[in-house]
């Protein structure tokens, strides 16, 4: 049991000292993903209007082909509005340790 929280101490204060590592780069990191996120906002509203005119179309006089079509714009807007908006990710072991945190305080 000893060797078990020994392991675990070490593991937590060496992830409390990599960051401040890491504190350097960060200043060149930033100015690029302000301006991706810049280029990823202004894509991401050219493709919402894109999908404000698709659906004020009067779709009832379209052929079946037409709809299909429409329907495939729509599904690929869709995914690409997925990829520019990215999300944040958690791995498993992230999970475990942020679980193993709330329940050790």
């Amino acid at each position: 049991m000893k060797k078990l929280t020994l392991c675990i101490m070490i593991a937590f204060l060496s992830l409390t000292f990599i960051p401040t590592l890491l504190k350097a780069d960060s200043e060149k990191v930033q100015t690029t993903t302000a301006a991706t996120k810049a280029s990823n906002s202004a894509k991401a509203n050219i493709l919402l209007a894109r999908l404000d005119k698709i659906n004020e179309m009067d779709k009832s006089k379209m052929s079946m082909q037409e709809k299909m079509q429409l329907r495939k714009e729509v599904r690929s807007i869709k995914s690409q509005l997925k990829d520019l908006s990215g999300g944040v990710y958690l791995s498993v072991g992230a999970i475990i340790i942020i679980l193993l945190l709330i329940i050790l305080l």
